[in-house]
């Protein structure tokens, strides 16, 4: 297959619209940094375009009939929108679905503590990193914190130009020669990925004088004054610790113990750009898999008059495996279906199974962008490139394609047929040479129900890594194939 640059083909009126859709990607991808940031703004995006809440429609006993539009959401980390088609939806859906959760750092549970005059929060890396990436960067702390009463605190640091960023620390080049003869997968170790978070000490009298006011509960309350003399400004131990518990009660009204019940993730800082002298590429953290996401939920808010009912679905849990309940491995998109099925009509078990075994989907997840710099662990004839428009993986896995989905040649015609029938630049594309590696998408999960399905998206450079690059051309190039695929019959 002849691989073309969707760069050569714009006119002067596409050019306009590859740098505007580009211009609101960057404004969502520098906005929503966590699944919760996604959800909470793709739901905003639906409500102003006509979408409902299904479990209103199913409290009001709303019958839902061709063009009306619901939307559900799973504990504010997994969204599905509906556009109802004319067909029953028993024929079949055209499902598009991603992922919105990205390689990151995640606070843990019990995490604030000093050590020689530093507080640090310990972490968990979540997803495949490289973790000598995540060192010496600026980063921002996202997420929320739940009280006993119920009460969500919501938190975003670092992403102001007045706020505070956040880092983990590294070794000097001048002290690192054991350091440097290590392995990258040792090089830093995932126990010192802790989060810098202060170094400056709390009197006690400012503590004392904090603890009249504010919800200051710690397990430092039982600490002893380091120095025993009756003197202003005596030093009391963890007190930089103590002066972060001041700082967030002062702030966010919690204790140390509200920990336990937060999910707070730490990310870079900083928004998406432009990225070369060209202002072709947009680097930014999270194109992995917020670069699909987006195309196509704004795909199906643009189509109308759908013959078969379009479904977007976006996800959590994909970077660990679509476990849990946000996850693509729950029942979540089948008993939003079955729920569909009952407000259109008289919902039978039959009817669900036909439906979803009726179905076609794209499941888009990211490709790894052909990088001439390493060249050697690439196919260059099956590499996906930048520039060159809306990537399929016919098979994705590893050591013999292990865990894919492997799509069959009669849908892949179709999707051919799709593509080009709508003048969308494609390209066919797999995850490096054979036996380097591989890995896996939600693909697999949604072929188990029975539906044609294949792994379809952008190429990255840098995949998984702080920053990453991607070509506007190629959001642009989604953005189209999408739109053709919901409105294939």
């Amino acid at each position: 297959m002849k691989k073309v640059n969707a760069w050569e083909s714009y006119d002067e009126e596409e050019l306009a619209k590859v740098e505007y859709l580009a211009g609101t990607y960057k404004k969502f991808l520098s906005s929503a940094k966590t699944e919760r940031e996604c959800v909470k703004y793709f739901t905003e995006l639906l409500k102003k375009n006509g979408y409902i809440d299904i479990q209103d429609a199913i409290r009001e006993k709303i019958k839902l009939v061709p063009g009306d539009r619901v939307y559900a959401c799973c504990m504010d980390k997994q969204l599905i929108a509906f556009q109802i088609g004319r067909d029953p939806i028993e024929k079949g859906m055209n499902i598009l679905g991603a992922h919105i959760d990205s390689p990151r750092m995640d606070v843990k549970q019990n995490p604030l503590y000093e050590d020689k005059g530093f507080a640090y929060l310990d972490t968990h890396y979540y997803g495949g990193i490289k973790k000598y990436q995540w060192v010496t960067l600026p980063l921002a702390l996202h997420g929320v914190i739940v009280k006993k009463d119920g009460t969500v605190v919501n938190v975003c640091i670092g992403e102001k130009d007045d706020d505070p960023v956040f880092c983990v620390t590294d070794l000097l080049i001048h002290l690192a020669g054991k350091q440097m003869g290590k392995t990258g997968t040792t090089v830093v170790e995932g126990e010192n990925l802790d989060l810098l978070v202060g170094n400056r000490p709390i009197s006690k009298e400012e503590w004392d004088e904090a603890a009249k006011s504010l919800p200051l509960e710690s397990d430092t309350s039982r600490d002893e004054v380091d120095d025993k003399k009756e003197m202003p400004g005596r030093r009391i131990k963890m007190a930089v610790k103590r002066n972060i518990l001041k700082i967030l009660a002062e702030k966010y009204g919690i204790t140390e113990q509200d920990f336990v019940s937060a999910e707070l993730e730490i990310v870079p800082a900083g928004r998406a750009r432009d990225a070369g002298l060209d202002r072709s590429m947009i680097m930014g953290y999270g194109h992995d898999d917020r670069v699909c996401a987006y195309p196509s939920m704004l795909a199906l808010l643009e189509v109308k008059d759908l013959k078969k009912t379009g479904v977007c679905i976006l996800v959590d849990k994909e970077e660990i495996g679509s476990v849990g309940a946000t996850g693509m491995q729950s029942r979540f998109f089948e008993n939003m279906v079955a729920e569909l099925i009952g407000l259109t009509g008289d919902y039978t078990d039959l009817k669900l199974r036909r439906a979803l075994m009726n179905s076609c989907m794209l499941s888009s997840d990211v490709s790894a962008g052909y990088d001439p710099l390493y060249a050697n662990v690439f196919e260059a004839k099956n590499a996906a490139y930048l520039g060159h428009g809306l990537c399929f993986n016919k098979f994705t896995g590893s050591r013999g394609k292990s865990g894919s989905n492997d799509a069959n040649a009669e849908y892949m015609a179709k999707i051919r047929k799709i593509m080009e029938d709508s003048d969308t630049c494609y390209q066919t594309s797999e995850l490096g040479r054979v036996d380097e590696g591989g890995g896996g998408t939600i693909a697999y999960i949604m072929a188990n129900l029975g539906m044609q399905v294949i792994d379809s998206g952008i190429a990255v450079l840098n995949m998984h890594a702080p920053w990453e690059v991607v070509s506007k051309a190629d959001i642009y190039e989604a953005l189209k194939g999408y739109e053709a695929f919901l409105l294939e019959a």
